[in-house]
């Protein structure tokens, strides 16, 4: 990815209800797929969930926040999957990895 760019992390703790979670999970992984600007996204989920989006600027970040199915899952996030959550925006100048 060219650099600078954005990653958003929200970090999360879920609640026992799985009421539609798995198959919104996937609608947003999908819409955010087809946003200008997304770049790529990792996620993980133990006993603490994470998932971590890049997007080429922070207006781009912004408009993914403003998307109307987007806000609708945050919605049902906060009243029904997640009893904590924490995101972070970060700017990243610089990578580096590691294949074998």
């Amino acid at each position: 990815m060219k650099k600078p760019y954005y990653a958003v992390i929200f970090t999360s703790i879920r609640t026992e209800v799985e009421n539609d979670y798995d198959e919104t999970s996937y609608k947003m992984e999908e819409l955010a797929k087809q946003q200008p600007g997304f770049l790529g996204m990792d996620s993980a989920r133990n006993e603490v969930g994470i998932t971590i989006s890049y997007w080429d600027s922070v207006d781009d970040v912004k408009n993914w926040k403003q998307n109307l199915d987007h806000q609708i899952a945050q919605k049902n996030g906060k009243e029904r999957w997640y009893s904590s959550y924490h995101v972070r925006i970060c700017k990243v100048e610089r990578e580096y990895s590691f294949n074998k």
